[in-house]
Protein backbone atom coordinates (compact mmCIF):
# COMPACT_ATOMS: atom_id res chain seq x y z
CA UNK A 1 0.00 0.00 0.00
CA UNK A 2 2.74 2.46 0.90
CA UNK A 3 4.54 1.72 -2.38
CA UNK A 4 1.37 2.74 -4.24
CA UNK A 5 1.15 5.96 -2.22
CA UNK A 6 4.77 6.69 -3.13
CA UNK A 7 4.00 6.27 -6.84
CA UNK A 8 0.92 8.49 -6.63
CA UNK A 9 2.94 11.30 -5.04
CA UNK A 10 5.61 11.13 -7.72
CA UNK A 11 2.89 11.35 -10.36
CA UNK A 12 1.72 14.60 -8.82
CA UNK A 13 -1.64 13.22 -7.68
CA UNK A 14 -3.31 13.99 -4.40
CA UNK A 15 -2.75 11.19 -1.92
CA UNK A 16 -5.32 10.43 0.73
CA UNK A 17 -4.09 8.62 3.81
CA UNK A 18 -6.54 5.79 4.68
CA UNK A 19 -8.90 6.59 7.52
CA UNK A 20 -11.08 3.51 7.69
CA UNK A 21 -9.19 1.69 10.46
CA UNK A 22 -7.46 2.83 13.61
CA UNK A 23 -4.59 0.46 12.93
CA UNK A 24 -4.16 2.01 9.47
CA UNK A 25 -4.02 5.54 10.90
CA UNK A 26 -1.39 4.47 13.41
CA UNK A 27 0.56 2.55 10.79
CA UNK A 28 0.83 5.64 8.57
CA UNK A 29 3.59 6.85 10.88
CA UNK A 30 5.64 3.92 9.52
CA UNK A 31 5.39 5.32 5.97
CA UNK A 32 8.90 5.49 4.41
CA UNK A 33 10.35 8.96 4.02
CA UNK A 34 8.64 10.73 6.93
CA UNK A 35 11.90 10.81 8.94
CA UNK A 36 9.96 10.14 12.15
CA UNK A 37 10.70 6.49 12.89
CA UNK A 38 14.41 7.18 13.28
CA UNK A 39 13.74 9.76 15.99
CA UNK A 40 11.34 7.46 17.84
CA UNK A 41 14.02 4.79 17.78
CA UNK A 42 16.66 7.27 18.92
CA UNK A 43 14.42 8.33 21.80
CA UNK A 44 13.91 4.70 22.81
CA UNK A 45 17.66 4.03 22.58
CA UNK A 46 18.44 7.09 24.69
CA UNK A 47 15.94 6.03 27.36
CA UNK A 48 17.42 2.55 27.44
CA UNK A 49 20.96 3.91 27.80
CA UNK A 50 19.88 6.26 30.61
CA UNK A 51 18.29 3.38 32.53
CA UNK A 52 21.23 1.05 31.92
CA UNK A 53 23.80 3.70 32.85
CA UNK A 54 21.95 4.60 36.03
CA UNK A 55 21.83 0.96 37.09
CA UNK A 56 25.58 0.57 36.48
CA UNK A 57 26.37 3.72 38.46
CA UNK A 58 24.35 2.33 41.38
CA UNK A 59 26.35 -0.91 41.12
CA UNK A 60 23.22 -2.95 40.49
CA UNK A 61 24.92 -5.14 37.87
CA UNK A 62 21.86 -4.97 35.58
CA UNK A 63 23.28 -7.11 32.81
CA UNK A 64 24.39 -9.97 35.09
CA UNK A 65 21.15 -9.87 37.04
CA UNK A 66 19.10 -9.85 33.82
CA UNK A 67 20.98 -12.87 32.46
CA UNK A 68 20.60 -14.71 35.78
CA UNK A 69 16.86 -13.99 35.88
CA UNK A 70 16.40 -15.24 32.31
CA UNK A 71 18.38 -18.40 33.12
CA UNK A 72 16.29 -19.08 36.25
CA UNK A 73 12.99 -18.58 34.39
CA UNK A 74 14.16 -20.74 31.48
CA UNK A 75 15.04 -23.59 33.82
CA UNK A 76 11.63 -23.58 35.53
CA UNK A 77 9.39 -23.19 32.47
CA UNK A 78 9.40 -24.34 28.83
CA UNK A 79 11.35 -22.02 26.55
CA UNK A 80 8.49 -21.87 24.03
CA UNK A 81 6.09 -20.62 26.71
CA UNK A 82 8.57 -18.09 28.14
CA UNK A 83 9.48 -16.75 24.69
CA UNK A 84 5.82 -16.42 23.69
CA UNK A 85 4.98 -14.46 26.85
CA UNK A 86 7.93 -12.07 26.35
CA UNK A 87 7.02 -11.50 22.68
CA UNK A 88 3.38 -10.91 23.60
CA UNK A 89 4.28 -8.40 26.32
CA UNK A 90 6.67 -6.63 23.98
CA UNK A 91 3.99 -6.39 21.30
CA UNK A 92 1.41 -5.02 23.75
CA UNK A 93 3.83 -2.44 25.18
CA UNK A 94 4.88 -1.36 21.68
CA UNK A 95 1.31 -0.88 20.45
CA UNK A 96 0.26 0.91 23.62
CA UNK A 97 3.23 3.29 23.46
CA UNK A 98 2.75 3.93 19.76
CA UNK A 99 -0.97 4.59 20.20
CA UNK A 100 -0.41 7.02 23.08
CA UNK A 101 2.35 8.85 21.18
CA UNK A 102 0.09 9.10 18.14
CA UNK A 103 -2.79 10.44 20.23
CA UNK A 104 -0.57 13.00 21.95
CA UNK A 105 0.66 14.36 18.61
CA UNK A 106 -2.85 14.48 17.15
CA UNK A 107 -4.24 16.28 20.22
CA UNK A 108 -1.76 19.09 19.64
CA UNK A 109 -2.94 19.62 16.05
CA UNK A 110 -5.99 21.54 14.92
CA UNK A 111 -8.78 19.02 14.13
CA UNK A 112 -9.19 20.43 10.62
CA UNK A 113 -5.55 19.68 9.79
CA UNK A 114 -5.30 16.16 11.21
CA UNK A 115 -6.60 14.42 8.09
CA UNK A 116 -3.90 16.02 5.94
CA UNK A 117 -0.97 15.93 8.37
CA UNK A 118 0.71 12.72 7.22
CA UNK A 119 -0.15 13.33 3.59
CA UNK A 120 1.43 16.79 3.75
CA UNK A 121 4.46 15.61 5.71
CA UNK A 122 5.13 12.71 3.36
CA UNK A 123 4.73 14.90 0.25
CA UNK A 124 7.03 17.57 1.63
CA UNK A 125 9.75 15.03 2.42
CA UNK A 126 9.59 13.61 -1.09
CA UNK A 127 9.36 16.97 -2.85
CA UNK A 128 12.31 18.28 -0.83
CA UNK A 129 14.46 15.78 -2.74
CA UNK A 130 13.32 17.06 -6.14
CA UNK A 131 15.53 18.93 -8.64
CA UNK A 132 16.48 22.56 -8.05
CA UNK A 133 14.51 24.58 -10.58
CA UNK A 134 14.82 28.30 -11.36
CA UNK A 135 11.96 29.78 -13.40
CA UNK A 136 12.65 33.21 -14.89
CA UNK A 137 9.98 35.51 -16.29
CA UNK A 138 6.92 37.43 -15.24
CA UNK A 139 3.23 37.95 -15.90
CA UNK A 140 0.71 35.12 -16.02
CA UNK A 141 3.12 32.81 -17.87
CA UNK A 142 5.50 32.46 -14.93
CA UNK A 143 2.74 31.86 -12.39
CA UNK A 144 1.23 29.24 -14.70
CA UNK A 145 4.31 27.02 -14.80
CA UNK A 146 4.92 27.50 -11.08
CA UNK A 147 1.52 25.95 -10.34
CA UNK A 148 2.73 22.78 -12.05
CA UNK A 149 6.32 22.74 -10.80
CA UNK A 150 5.24 22.77 -7.14
CA UNK A 151 3.92 19.22 -7.65
CA UNK A 152 7.38 18.08 -8.82
CA UNK A 153 9.71 19.67 -6.29
CA UNK A 154 9.89 22.07 -3.36
CA UNK A 155 13.23 23.43 -4.58
CA UNK A 156 11.79 26.17 -6.77
CA UNK A 157 13.03 29.72 -7.21
CA UNK A 158 10.96 32.18 -9.23
CA UNK A 159 13.02 35.12 -10.51
CA UNK A 160 10.51 37.83 -11.36
CA UNK A 161 10.85 40.87 -13.60
CA UNK A 162 10.18 44.23 -11.93
CA UNK A 163 9.57 46.41 -14.97
CA UNK A 164 5.77 46.59 -14.66
CA UNK A 165 4.39 50.13 -14.61
CA UNK A 166 0.72 49.61 -15.33
CA UNK A 167 -2.42 48.95 -13.32
CA UNK A 168 -2.31 48.54 -9.54
CA UNK A 169 1.44 47.80 -9.57
CA UNK A 170 2.17 50.97 -11.53
CA UNK A 171 0.13 53.13 -9.17
CA UNK A 172 1.84 51.73 -6.07
CA UNK A 173 5.21 52.09 -7.75
CA UNK A 174 4.64 55.79 -8.45
CA UNK A 175 2.87 56.67 -5.19
CA UNK A 176 4.90 54.61 -2.71
CA UNK A 177 8.22 54.10 -4.50
CA UNK A 178 8.10 50.30 -4.13
CA UNK A 179 8.97 47.63 -6.65
CA UNK A 180 5.88 46.64 -8.67
CA UNK A 181 4.30 43.88 -6.56
CA UNK A 182 1.80 42.40 -9.05
CA UNK A 183 3.89 39.68 -10.70
CA UNK A 184 5.53 38.84 -7.38
CA UNK A 185 2.10 38.46 -5.78
CA UNK A 186 0.91 36.11 -8.54
CA UNK A 187 3.98 33.91 -8.12
CA UNK A 188 3.54 33.71 -4.34
CA UNK A 189 -0.09 32.68 -4.81
CA UNK A 190 0.89 30.13 -7.47
CA UNK A 191 3.37 28.45 -5.12
CA UNK A 192 1.01 28.44 -2.15
CA UNK A 193 0.72 24.97 -0.62
CA UNK A 194 -3.06 24.97 -0.96
CA UNK A 195 -5.60 27.21 -2.66
CA UNK A 196 -7.27 28.18 0.61
CA UNK A 197 -9.04 31.28 1.90
CA UNK A 198 -5.77 33.10 2.64
CA UNK A 199 -4.64 32.62 -0.95
CA UNK A 200 -7.98 33.92 -2.24
CA UNK A 201 -7.63 36.92 0.05
CA UNK A 202 -4.13 37.58 -1.27
CA UNK A 203 -5.48 37.64 -4.84
CA UNK A 204 -8.64 39.62 -4.06
CA UNK A 205 -9.05 42.76 -6.18
CA UNK A 206 -11.15 45.66 -4.95
CA UNK A 207 -13.97 46.53 -7.37
CA UNK A 208 -14.98 49.77 -5.70
CA UNK A 209 -13.82 52.29 -3.13
CA UNK A 210 -12.13 55.64 -3.49
CA UNK A 211 -8.41 54.91 -3.95
CA UNK A 212 -8.93 51.14 -3.54
CA UNK A 213 -10.65 50.30 -6.81
CA UNK A 214 -8.36 48.26 -9.06
CA UNK A 215 -5.90 47.40 -6.30
CA UNK A 216 -5.45 43.81 -5.15
CA UNK A 217 -5.17 43.04 -1.46
CA UNK A 218 -1.89 41.23 -2.04
CA UNK A 219 -0.35 44.26 -3.73
CA UNK A 220 -1.33 46.48 -0.82
CA UNK A 221 -0.13 43.90 1.69
CA UNK A 222 3.29 43.56 0.03
CA UNK A 223 3.67 47.34 -0.26
CA UNK A 224 2.79 47.85 3.41
CA UNK A 225 5.11 45.04 4.48
CA UNK A 226 7.86 46.52 2.35
CA UNK A 227 7.46 49.82 4.18
CA UNK A 228 7.61 48.03 7.55
CA UNK A 229 10.56 45.74 6.81
CA UNK A 230 12.50 48.19 4.68
CA UNK A 231 12.86 46.18 1.46
CA UNK A 232 10.79 44.06 -0.91
CA UNK A 233 12.88 40.90 -0.47
CA UNK A 234 12.10 40.68 3.24
CA UNK A 235 8.47 41.55 2.55
CA UNK A 236 8.21 38.73 0.02
CA UNK A 237 9.83 36.23 2.40
CA UNK A 238 7.43 37.11 5.21
CA UNK A 239 4.43 36.94 2.86
CA UNK A 240 5.63 33.56 1.63
CA UNK A 241 5.59 32.26 5.20
CA UNK A 242 1.96 33.32 5.61
CA UNK A 243 0.91 31.35 2.53
CA UNK A 244 3.31 28.44 3.24
CA UNK A 245 4.60 28.44 -0.32
CA UNK A 246 6.76 25.71 -1.84
CA UNK A 247 10.00 27.36 -2.89
CA UNK A 248 10.88 31.05 -2.98
CA UNK A 249 10.04 34.14 -5.02
CA UNK A 250 12.73 36.73 -5.73
CA UNK A 251 12.75 39.99 -7.69
CA UNK A 252 15.44 39.97 -10.37
CA UNK A 253 16.78 43.30 -9.08
CA UNK A 254 16.02 45.85 -6.38
CA UNK A 255 16.84 48.73 -8.75
CA UNK A 256 14.12 50.93 -10.26
CA UNK A 257 13.93 49.22 -13.66
CA UNK A 258 12.26 51.04 -16.55
CA UNK A 259 11.85 49.40 -19.94
CA UNK A 260 12.65 51.28 -23.15
CA UNK A 261 11.80 49.88 -26.59
CA UNK A 262 13.43 51.13 -29.77
CA UNK A 263 11.13 50.51 -32.74
CA UNK A 264 12.20 49.94 -36.33
CA UNK A 265 10.40 53.11 -37.43
CA UNK A 266 12.67 55.16 -35.14
CA UNK A 267 10.26 55.72 -32.25
CA UNK A 268 11.39 55.17 -28.66
CA UNK A 269 8.71 53.90 -26.26
CA UNK A 270 9.12 54.32 -22.50
CA UNK A 271 7.41 52.00 -20.01
CA UNK A 272 6.36 48.37 -20.12
CA UNK A 273 2.63 49.11 -20.33
CA UNK A 274 3.11 51.37 -23.38
CA UNK A 275 5.27 49.00 -25.47
CA UNK A 276 2.49 46.63 -26.69
CA UNK A 277 0.26 49.62 -27.41
CA UNK A 278 2.81 51.36 -29.65
CA UNK A 279 1.89 49.26 -32.67
CA UNK A 280 5.36 48.94 -34.16
CA UNK A 281 7.99 46.27 -34.61
CA UNK A 282 10.51 46.24 -31.77
CA UNK A 283 14.13 46.57 -32.85
CA UNK A 284 15.79 46.59 -29.45
CA UNK A 285 14.83 46.55 -25.79
CA UNK A 286 16.91 48.22 -23.09
CA UNK A 287 16.53 49.40 -19.53
CA UNK A 288 16.97 52.65 -17.66
CA UNK A 289 19.23 52.77 -15.82
CA UNK A 290 21.37 50.62 -18.10
CA UNK A 291 23.51 49.00 -15.41
CA UNK A 292 21.13 47.15 -13.11
CA UNK A 293 22.47 45.05 -10.26
CA UNK A 294 21.04 41.54 -9.84
CA UNK A 295 19.75 40.28 -6.53
CA UNK A 296 22.50 38.13 -5.01
CA UNK A 297 20.03 35.45 -3.90
CA UNK A 298 18.76 35.17 -7.48
CA UNK A 299 22.29 34.76 -8.83
CA UNK A 300 23.05 32.08 -6.23
CA UNK A 301 19.86 30.20 -7.10
CA UNK A 302 20.85 30.18 -10.79
CA UNK A 303 24.38 29.02 -9.96
CA UNK A 304 23.10 25.99 -8.01
CA UNK A 305 20.14 25.10 -10.24
CA UNK A 306 19.59 21.77 -11.97
CA UNK A 307 17.06 23.24 -14.40
CA UNK A 308 16.66 26.84 -15.60
CA UNK A 309 13.40 27.74 -17.33
CA UNK A 310 12.67 30.84 -19.41
CA UNK A 311 8.98 31.47 -20.09
CA UNK A 312 6.28 31.08 -20.97
CA UNK A 313 5.24 34.70 -21.11
CA UNK A 314 5.52 37.97 -23.02
CA UNK A 315 8.83 37.93 -24.87
CA UNK A 316 9.77 41.60 -24.57
CA UNK A 317 8.06 42.54 -21.31
CA UNK A 318 8.39 39.42 -19.15
CA UNK A 319 11.37 37.33 -20.26
CA UNK A 320 13.98 39.55 -21.90
CA UNK A 321 13.94 42.25 -19.15
CA UNK A 322 15.49 39.74 -16.73
CA UNK A 323 18.26 39.00 -19.24
CA UNK A 324 19.21 42.69 -19.49
CA UNK A 325 20.36 42.75 -15.85
CA UNK A 326 24.12 42.55 -15.40
CA UNK A 327 25.09 39.17 -14.02
CA UNK A 328 21.83 37.28 -14.64
CA UNK A 329 22.56 36.19 -18.21
CA UNK A 330 26.24 35.59 -17.54
CA UNK A 331 25.36 33.32 -14.63
CA UNK A 332 22.89 31.39 -16.80
CA UNK A 333 25.56 30.99 -19.46
CA UNK A 334 28.10 29.65 -16.95
CA UNK A 335 25.60 27.34 -15.24
CA UNK A 336 25.76 23.58 -15.83
CA UNK A 337 21.99 23.33 -15.45
CA UNK A 338 19.68 22.21 -18.23
CA UNK A 339 18.31 25.38 -19.83
CA UNK A 340 14.81 25.39 -21.28
CA UNK A 341 12.77 27.99 -23.14
CA UNK A 342 9.01 27.41 -23.24
CA UNK A 343 7.77 29.09 -26.39
CA UNK A 344 4.47 30.95 -26.49
CA UNK A 345 1.66 29.25 -28.40
CA UNK A 346 0.14 32.36 -29.96
CA UNK A 347 1.78 35.56 -31.19
CA UNK A 348 1.29 38.63 -29.01
CA UNK A 349 -0.02 41.75 -30.76
CA UNK A 350 2.38 44.66 -30.40
CA UNK A 351 5.30 42.45 -29.39
CA UNK A 352 5.70 39.33 -31.52
CA UNK A 353 3.48 39.85 -34.58
CA UNK A 354 4.25 37.17 -37.22
CA UNK A 355 7.01 35.67 -35.03
CA UNK A 356 7.98 32.04 -35.49
CA UNK A 357 9.43 29.84 -32.75
CA UNK A 358 12.92 30.49 -34.12
CA UNK A 359 12.27 34.26 -34.05
CA UNK A 360 11.48 33.99 -30.32
CA UNK A 361 14.70 32.09 -29.61
CA UNK A 362 16.82 34.34 -31.85
CA UNK A 363 15.52 37.47 -30.12
CA UNK A 364 16.39 36.06 -26.69
CA UNK A 365 19.90 35.10 -27.79
CA UNK A 366 20.49 38.50 -29.45
CA UNK A 367 19.48 40.44 -26.34
CA UNK A 368 21.37 38.15 -23.95
CA UNK A 369 24.66 38.28 -25.94
CA UNK A 370 25.26 34.63 -25.01
CA UNK A 371 24.50 31.73 -27.35
CA UNK A 372 24.38 28.95 -24.76
CA UNK A 373 21.54 30.06 -22.50
CA UNK A 374 19.01 27.74 -24.17
CA UNK A 375 19.53 23.99 -24.55
CA UNK A 376 15.99 23.09 -25.59
CA UNK A 377 12.85 24.87 -26.71
CA UNK A 378 9.45 23.40 -25.80
CA UNK A 379 6.65 23.94 -28.33
CA UNK A 380 3.01 22.93 -28.30
CA UNK A 381 1.95 20.29 -30.83
CA UNK A 382 -1.73 21.07 -31.45
CA UNK A 383 -4.48 23.65 -31.13
CA UNK A 384 -8.21 23.36 -30.38
CA UNK A 385 -10.34 22.88 -33.48
CA UNK A 386 -12.70 25.62 -32.33
CA UNK A 387 -10.01 28.28 -31.83
CA UNK A 388 -11.63 31.27 -30.12
CA UNK A 389 -12.54 34.16 -32.42
CA UNK A 390 -11.00 36.67 -30.05
CA UNK A 391 -7.52 35.74 -31.32
CA UNK A 392 -8.43 36.60 -34.90
CA UNK A 393 -10.00 39.86 -33.75
CA UNK A 394 -6.63 41.09 -32.39
CA UNK A 395 -4.50 39.49 -35.14
CA UNK A 396 -3.03 36.87 -32.81
CA UNK A 397 -2.06 33.74 -34.72
CA UNK A 398 -0.36 30.44 -33.79
CA UNK A 399 3.42 30.67 -33.52
CA UNK A 400 4.92 28.95 -36.55
CA UNK A 401 7.15 25.97 -35.78
CA UNK A 402 10.20 26.28 -38.07
CA UNK A 403 12.28 23.31 -36.98
CA UNK A 404 15.14 23.79 -39.44
CA UNK A 405 15.75 27.37 -38.30
CA UNK A 406 15.68 26.24 -34.67
CA UNK A 407 18.29 23.59 -35.42
CA UNK A 408 20.52 26.27 -36.94
CA UNK A 409 20.37 28.13 -33.61
CA UNK A 410 21.80 25.07 -31.87
CA UNK A 411 18.80 24.17 -29.71
CA UNK A 412 16.90 20.92 -29.31
CA UNK A 413 13.19 20.95 -30.03
CA UNK A 414 10.70 19.19 -27.75
CA UNK A 415 7.23 18.92 -29.26
CA UNK A 416 4.49 18.08 -26.79
CA UNK A 417 0.85 18.80 -26.06
CA UNK A 418 1.14 21.61 -23.53
CA UNK A 419 -2.30 23.22 -23.54
CA UNK A 420 -5.29 22.73 -21.28
CA UNK A 421 -8.45 21.15 -22.58
CA UNK A 422 -11.38 23.56 -22.73
CA UNK A 423 -14.63 23.93 -24.64
CA UNK A 424 -14.24 27.66 -25.29
CA UNK A 425 -11.36 27.27 -27.76
CA UNK A 426 -8.98 29.25 -25.56
CA UNK A 427 -5.24 28.58 -25.80
CA UNK A 428 -3.78 28.28 -22.32
CA UNK A 429 -0.70 26.42 -21.13
CA UNK A 430 -1.50 23.59 -18.73
CA UNK A 431 0.54 23.88 -15.50
CA UNK A 432 0.65 20.11 -14.96
CA UNK A 433 1.58 19.30 -18.57
CA UNK A 434 4.31 21.91 -18.61
CA UNK A 435 5.82 20.59 -15.39
CA UNK A 436 5.63 16.97 -16.53
CA UNK A 437 7.21 17.81 -19.88
CA UNK A 438 10.10 19.61 -18.18
CA UNK A 439 10.66 16.83 -15.65
CA UNK A 440 10.47 14.08 -18.29
CA UNK A 441 12.97 15.80 -20.60
CA UNK A 442 15.32 16.54 -17.70
CA UNK A 443 15.37 12.90 -16.62
CA UNK A 444 15.81 11.66 -20.19
CA UNK A 445 18.64 14.10 -20.80
CA UNK A 446 20.43 12.60 -17.79
CA UNK A 447 19.69 9.03 -18.96
CA UNK A 448 18.28 8.61 -15.50
CA UNK A 449 15.78 5.85 -14.80
CA UNK A 450 13.32 6.64 -12.05
CA UNK A 451 9.66 6.34 -11.20
CA UNK A 452 7.75 8.37 -13.78
CA UNK A 453 5.79 11.43 -12.70
CA UNK A 454 3.29 10.98 -15.50
CA UNK A 455 -0.15 9.48 -15.21
CA UNK A 456 -1.53 7.12 -17.81
CA UNK A 457 -3.35 9.84 -19.70
CA UNK A 458 -0.13 11.75 -20.34
CA UNK A 459 2.32 8.89 -20.62
CA UNK A 460 2.97 9.32 -24.36
CA UNK A 461 6.58 9.99 -25.35
CA UNK A 462 7.92 13.40 -26.29
CA UNK A 463 9.09 14.05 -29.80
CA UNK A 464 12.77 14.97 -29.62
CA UNK A 465 14.18 16.69 -32.69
Amino acid sequence: MWFILHLELLRGREVKVPKYKKVSRMATWLLPGLQIKRWFFLTFLGTFCLALGGAIVLDLHPINQSIEMVRTVAQKSPSSLTGSIVVFLGFIFFLLGWKKANSSIMDAIDPGDRAHLLETLYRRRKLNRGPKIVAIGGGTGLSTILKGLKHITNNITAVVTVGDDGGSSGRLREEMGVLPPGDIRNCIAALADEEDLVTELFQYRFKSGNGLEGHSFGNLFLSALCAITGDMVTAVKESSKVLAIRGQVLPATLDDMRLVAELEDGRVIMGESHIPEAGGKIKRLRTEPANLQPLEDAVHAIETADIIILGPGSLYTSIIPNLLIDGITETISNSRAKKIYICNIMTQPGETDDFSAADHVRTILDHSRYKNIIDAVFVNDSLPKNLALKYKAVNSVPVKLDIENLKKLGVKVVIKRLIEKNKEGLVRHSPRRLARAVYHWYKNSHHYKSVSVFNKENSEEHQFI
